[in-house]
């Protein structure tokens, strides 16, 4: 709003940047239901992908800006996304609000926050190999032996995936059931390999290494992280949701911060219509 405000002084135009953010509340204002819709269906759906990404908000007590927090929540088969900020807040008190009447597979990466979803009725946790992998990247310069066994591994994963899609993109559309028949012959018996092997080196790591941490993040969700092959619609990871919250970085570039809560979840009001219509192909 300040470059508009700015680009339109050059034309000899003064707008206030109080009269500019009341033109942005009465036109959000008039668009909410559309997304109030939008969230509702998102919500109705069996599989969701859920994230969280920080956002900058002015706190008008410390009078300045504090690291906020917008949850991305993803209809993976549809497509469709909503975004959500309640003061900036990334509690389990928000996860709740969002998620406690969804009924389907929530897929998330290790937030302990989702943890309180674990054995809820109708509720069903999935894990996120590429934070897995990401983990034994990040140890590599510690451990390169260790970490390239496991992401060897996790590698053999990926490669199923990849046959999977080369299958379906010749057949001209998804097959659900093969892609679930072929992760149980060849995906599951490799997680069962790299579950031993986990148990095997574990404890040859040094204590509060990043290898130890990798190993010990990746094997205590491995029950999460496996739950991908029992349904051929579920993803290997919740990429999908991480690359929905792009736009995300890519405004903590180009601005500076949002006025106040209010503000940050009219912001999320407007990016939750843009990115559903781009991911609908919608111009």
């Amino acid at each position: 709003f300040y470059r508009v405000i700015e680009s339109y002084k050059e034309l000899g135009v003064s707008i206030s940047s109080s009269t500019i953010n009341d033109w942005f509340k009465a036109v959000v204002g008039k668009i909410k239901p559309i997304y109030d819709k939008l969230k509702e269906h998102v919500l109705a759906c069996d599989y969701v992908q859920v994230d969280e990404s920080t956002l900058p908000v002015i706190d008008n007590e410390k009078h300045r800006a504090v690291r906020g927090y917008v949850w991305s929540v993803v209809n993976v088969m549809a497509g469709d996304r909503f975004f959500y900020h309640e003061k900036g807040s990334r509690g389990t008190r928000v996860a709740m609000g969002l998620l406690k009447d969804f009924r389907g597979a929530i897929q998330s990466d290790g937030y302990v926050v989702y943890e309180h979803f674990e054995g809820m009725e109708g509720k069903k946790l999935l894990g996120c190999w590429a934070h897995a992998r990401r983990k034994f990247f990040e140890a590599r310069n510690e451990n390169e032996k260790l970490a390239n066994e496991a992401l060897f591994y996790i590698g053999k994963l990926y490669e199923v995936e990849r046959e999977a899609d080369a299958l379906d993109e010749a057949g001209g559309k998804p097959d659900y059931e093969r892609r679930k028949a072929m992760r149980q012959e060849k995906a599951y018996p490799e997680i069962k390999k790299f579950e031993t092997w986990m148990e095997v080196n574990l404890f040859k790591c040094a204590p509060k290494s990043l290898m130890e941490g990798a190993i010990s993040y990746t094997y205590n969700i491995l029950k999460k992280l496996s739950l991908y092959v029992t349904d051929g619609r579920y993803k290997i990871d919740d990429n999908m949701v991480e690359n929905s919250i792009r736009p995300l970085s890519i405004g903590r570039k180009n601005y500076l911060f949002c006025g106040d809560d209010e503000a940050a979840q009219r912001a999320a009001v407007v990016y939750s219509l843009l990115a559903t219509c781009k991911a609908r192909g919608v111009d």
